[in-house]
């Protein structure tokens, strides 16, 4: 998994997708090294994961996208590949503060990755392109 996290945070992740393949839980001792790490973010993002809130979106061109539906219904489209959501936390707590590492949305969609809980869906290049503009916040 390659994100332009620090060295710990991709490590810790690395540990959930390791932990979870074996036996389809995070241990304790993990959720306790998530938190410390991600701060109450993790948390927040873990209630996200058990509601199935993180769609991965693809095209036919090889676009993808990472649709999260947040504590409050509203349809956040992250791009993890950069590392942004549109949502009020990410710019407050990420962008100025600098107080976070990312938003509780930004860590569902990782911590879905890594667990394996993504659902996929394949959208036309024209529908991505919508997506992509803030034209069409389709919900998957």
């Amino acid at each position: 998994m390659s994100t332009v996290l620090p060295d710990v945070a991709e490590e810790v992740l690395k540990d959930i997708r390791k932990a979870y393949q074996e036996t389809s839980q995070i241990p304790d001792e993990l959720l306790l090294v998530l938190k410390f790490v991600f701060g109450s973010s993790a948390l927040y993002a873990l209630d996200l994961v058990d509601h199935r809130a993180v769609t991965c979106v693809t095209s036919p061109s090889g676009r993808k996208v990472f649709q999260v539906v947040g504590s409050s219904g509203r349809l956040y489209t992250c791009y993890s590949s950069c590392h942004y959501c549109p949502c009020p936390s990410f710019t407050f707590s990420v962008l100025r503060r600098n107080n976070s590492l990312l938003c509780k949305h930004i860590l569902a969609v990782y911590l879905c990755r890594a667990m394996g809980l993504c659902r996929d869906v394949t959208v036309t290049d024209q529908q991505m392109s919508a997506i992509l503009c803030g034209r069409a916040e389709e919900e998957m």
